[in-house]
């Protein structure tokens, strides 16, 4: 049976690593915060502060990080991962990161022997904590076939993209639409509550029309329309998501304009401190802004079934 290496343990990665936990697979947890360690060592896992440690003991490591910057600083250098692993080992990357660490990263473990596997998530914070994620994954398909039952046990729907680095590209792609129908969503809801529209009967028919869209229907009602603000997704980790659209659309020389106005609105809101609070709330940023009451349902509303 592998043993398992699992690193960063933030709103996404602590529920998915508590549910390989519980599901009987073997870990090795490291994350900065040792609350959360401790939260996975009171399920059996072994809290493991070394990372040259983790490497040696581990035949397959996953990391859930939050940008490149970290996944390179535990992945390189002479007490990182790939310099103290096995050959063999596997290297399973869930974050959301340039694609192009991820084929350097994958290229440096190819020639010590090892594999590496691009698998970022979908789907929100709460399907995290239920086990119902979705999976972009790139890996060769005997990797893919190594890896499926840990995402079978972190989530309900798994796609095999293509070779390591395809992913992480769909997930580019995915992250576009989700952070770009976030700032329409929070631009017509500020433009519901400036034109004096009944909030709950707007959104009744926005979500009984082709305007309908996951954002709005799945994460609006439950976050920023229910005044939550706490983050499932960052404005920070969305800004980052959007910049590293864009840079990957120059590269390509795929003209994205929309993309672009995101990106500066997402800027604007980190600025003005907002960068911390769910990605939801661009709506309350786009309120404040223009100096309108916040758009905020009855406790305990639900839209009409269409």
């Amino acid at each position: 049976m592998e043993k398992i290496g699992f690193i960063g343990l933030g709103r996404m990665g602590l529920p998915m690593a508590s549910n390989l936990q519980k599901k009987g697979f073997s870990l090795v947890v490291n994350d900065l915060n040792a609350k959360a360690m401790q939260t996975l060592a009171d399920l059996g896992a072994r809290v493991e502060t070394d990372l040259a440690t983790l490497a040696r003991d581990c035949t397959l490591i996953i990391t859930m990080l939050p940008s490149s910057k970290e996944v390179e600083a535990v992945a390189l250098g002479p007490q990182g991962l790939l310099a103290n692993a096995r050959p063999g080992m596997l290297l399973m990357d869930m974050s959301t990161i340039d694609p192009l660490v991820t084929d350097s990263l994958n290229a440096h473990a190819r020639t010590l022997g090892m594999s590496m596997v691009d698998a970022p998530v979908g789907r929100l914070a709460e399907h995290a904590d239920r086990g119902e994620s979705l999976f972009m994954v790139g890996a060769s398909q005997e990797d893919f076939q190594r890896v499926k039952p840990l995402l079978d046990a972190m989530g309900t729907t798994v796609h095999h993209c293509g070779d390591t680095g395809t992913g992480g590209r769909t997930k580019l792609v995915n992250n576009y639409v989700v952070t770009a129908l976030c700032q329409i969503n929070g631009e017509a809801l500020a433009l519901s509550q400036r034109l004096g529209l009944n909030l709950e009967r707007t959104l009744n028919v926005l979500m009984g029309t082709s305007a309908t869209n996951g954002q709005l229907r799945m994460n609006f009602p439950n976050k920023v329309l229910a005044g939550d603000s706490s983050p499932g997704f960052t404005i920070d980790l969305a800004h980052k998501d959007i910049s590293l659209i864009v840079n990957t659309a120059h590269a390509v020389k795929v003209p994205m304009p929309v993309a672009a106005a995101v990106h500066e609105s997402f800027s604007l809101a980190r600025a003005a401190e907002f960068g911390n609070i769910d990605f939801s709330c661009i709506a309350d940023v786009i309120c404040d802004l223009a100096k309108i009451d916040k758009p905020r349902t009855p406790p305990g509303w639900t839209p009409e079934k269409s």
